[in-house]
């Protein structure tokens, strides 16, 4: 595992974001990258948001309808920073009604790894608590977790 993120983190150092100078003095004002990846991932709803779309491109209302409890306005709010952070791209068709579809961008696909490891710790967590995972059945694999 640590081969594959390894390999994939130098894949990844390829790519070039343009950052605004306040983007960039953000970045420069946490104390390690730690905070800093933790920071554009640590949204309320953006595990999830990135969970979902590491299964394809979905459009607002399927992710909406995915997390339940995200009102539209805290919805937004997450995609349109998951944007900025470049770990997301929104596509807009020119199509009427807009059609808008979310999917991961290189550097999202890059968090798969640490969202599956996530998630397979979460079903031991559960696993230890003597809890059954109540979602386990809604997937072919018996897991909630994608592959």
């Amino acid at each position: 595992m640590l081969e594959y993120i390894m390999a994939k983190r130098k894949k990844d150092s390829e790519i070039h974001l343009d950052i605004t100078a306040e983007k960039r003095q953000k970045l420069e004002s946490y104390h390690c990258t730690m905070e800093a990846g933790i920071a554009m991932i640590g949204g309320k709803y953006k595990i999830m948001i990135i969970y979902h779309l590491m299964k394809g491109a979905l459009r607002y209302n399927q992710i909406a309808k995915a997390l339940p409890n995200a009102t539209p306005k805290m919805l937004s709010q997450q995609l349109k920073e998951l944007e900025s952070d470049g770990i997301i791209t929104r596509t807009l068709y020119p199509v009427v009604p807009p059609k808008t579809e979310y999917s991961l961008t290189r550097l999202g696909e890059a968090l798969k790894p640490v969202i599956e490891s996530l998630c397979a710790w979460s079903q031991g967590y559960y696993e230890a608590c003597g809890i059954e995972d109540i979602h386990k059945s809604e997937l072919p694999d018996k897991t909630n977790c994608p592959k």
